[in-house]
């Protein structure tokens, strides 16, 4: 696992927004080769996603042939509904790059059918080629994606119930009111994650420090799902200096001191 510490979030969200930007432009996405993103929600890619706006219209980096694929719904929650995710990475960035509306998956938070709906992305997945590249954030537990703790880490597309922490952390957006927060979400699994070519996690912020230790001088276990990283071939846990407080000085230095490559 590569670890990259970047001195404060600004930093992070550049690297992070450089790096997909490189992967992209080195894949030359075609209509019949696009280049494949796993596309995260929650607050910490929001740095990133403004810089790749401003690169996309700067006309460094072209969106067209790229297709997304959303981590996860609330289950009842609707395209249109501002508190959903799909509504949510619409706002903060898809419309303001040149994807193309079909290029863009995400699970219907409305099914009522939730397994066939899981299966079906899993099989849209692979119908598009794999993932190439799944960006995620990680939660104070070490979830990823809304793989909360103690989820297998074998576990596929599914629906799942939100642990009382996550539904708090995420009442910000549902006015600050926990009971408005939808208990269960679908969410794709860690082994549906594992399967991309390259995961590249952010983390931001003190409260993200016992994750981070726990991803990179920990042991693997379900415990805290974002260990699982540990098992990537191509894994990149990229942080700013606050969410790597509790590592070791020495785990630190080590990793700003092998890390000199720009990408």
């Amino acid at each position: 696992m590569r670890v990259v510490i970047k001195p404060n979030y600004e930093n992070l969200s550049q690297w992070a927004a450089d790096y997909v930007m490189y992967r992209i432009n080195k894949h030359h996405p075609t209509p019949k080769k696009p280049f494949v993103i796993g596309l995260p929600s929650g607050s910490t890619p929001l740095g990133m996603f403004d810089i790749l706006a401003r690169y996309y219209q700067e006309k460094k980096i072209s969106f067209e042939n790229v297709v997304f694929f959303g981590m996860g719904e609330y289950i009842g929650v609707g395209a249109g509904d501002e508190h959903g995710f799909q509504y949510y990475l619409w706002e903060k960035f898809l419309k303001y790059v040149n994807i193309k509306k079909e290029h863009v998956h995400f699970l219907d938070g409305l099914t009522t059918d939730y397994a066939k709906e899981c299966a079906n992305y899993e099989k849209a997945i692979a119908a598009a080629g794999g993932v190439d590249l799944f960006i995620g954030g990680v939660g104070e537990d070490g979830h990823i994606a809304f793989n909360e703790p103690y989820s297998s880490l074998s576990s596929r597309t599914r629906a799942k119930l939100l642990t009382p922490s996550t539904r708090k952390a995420n009442s910000r957006f549902f006015d600050n009111d926990v009971s408005k927060v939808p208990p269960m979400v679908l969410t794709i699994g860690i082994a549906t994650m594992m399967d991309a070519a390259e995961v590249m996690i952010l983390a931001s912020g003190k409260a993200k420090a016992a994750a981070v230790k726990n991803a990179v001088q920990g042991s693997v276990t379900h415990v805290w799902p974002v260990s699982v990283l540990q098992q990537h071939q191509h894994a990149i846990l990229a942080c700013d200096e606050n969410a790597t407080w509790q590592l070791e000085p020495q785990t630190v230095a080590y990793f700003k001191e092998i890390d000199k490559a720009k990408f």
